[in-house]
């Protein structure tokens, strides 16, 4: 797992080097296919669920599985998320980002910030012990006290020798159920998507991209962590 996630996040730093105004979409996913040729590894996502490319590419308003495009250019102030994932003898890694697009406004940097506080605010609840829901508190609270919108539709989950595993992890509380305690063991891929605005989602007729339905902004970060008995240990982290 964790050699599997630090794959994942070389390809992200490689990715967030190359982000800049007038780049197509489709150059990243060009990037995240070379990279697992040569890491050796297969892309998680490619084939899932019929999912068509290796990197799931979301612009803007775009909050999860994006299809990278030749005809989607980068320009100044947009901002992107990459989610990636690979299978390396037979366990998965699986993280996510969200990087600005030159000089991107107030709005759209403090969102990006937000976002991936709310996650390290989540992942620091993942001790033995907690329930689960601690960690979708933690998420919640942050990103909503910040004025920003929380997705129900989409959560994270935990992940081993499949891609989605029990348990979902959602980034807002849910009502009436009980959760779930967590163990040593457990390997969790937290994944908060904040939105400027709405937290109401559509999906397009690809059948894949989901978009804010006010189409405002929204950020991705991702982590898969393990749960350990000193407390949350990043796989995913940079070198």
């Amino acid at each position: 797992m964790r050699e599997a996630n630090r794959m994942v996040s070389k390809i992200l730093d490689e990715l967030g080097r190359a982000v800049e105004p007038g780049v197509p979409t489709m150059l990243f996913e060009e990037i995240a296919q070379a990279r697992c040729k040569d890491f050796g590894v297969r892309p998680a996502f490619q084939g899932y669920g019929g999912f068509p490319y290796a990197l799931c590419c979301s612009v803007n308003e775009e909050i999860v599985h994006g299809f990278p495009s030749d005809t989607r250019v980068l320009k100044e102030g947009d901002i992107v998320s990459f989610d990636m994932g690979v299978i390396y003898e037979g366990f998965n890694g699986d993280s996510a980002r969200t990087f600005g697009v030159g000089n991107v406004s107030d709005t759209a940097q403090r969102l990006m910030t937000v976002t991936r506080e709310s996650l390290m605010k989540g992942i620091a609840m993942a001790k033995p012990g907690h329930n689960l829901f601690e960690v979708s508190r933690a998420v919640q609270e942050h990103a909503e006290a910040a004025g920003f919108g929380v997705v129900r539709r989409f959560v994270g989950h935990g992940i081993g020798t499949k891609l989605h595993e029990k348990p979902e992890i959602p980034n807002f509380v849910p009502k009436g159920l009980p959760g779930l305690v967590l163990k040593p063991g457990m390997t969790l891929a937290i994944e908060p998507m904040i939105t400027e605005g709405t937290h109401d989602v559509e999906v397009l007729s690809d059948k894949w991209t989901a978009v804010t339905k006010d189409r405002k902004l929204s950020a991705h970060f991702e982590h898969t962590i393990a749960v350990t008995s000193d407390g949350p240990v990043i796989l995913s982290r940079s070198d």
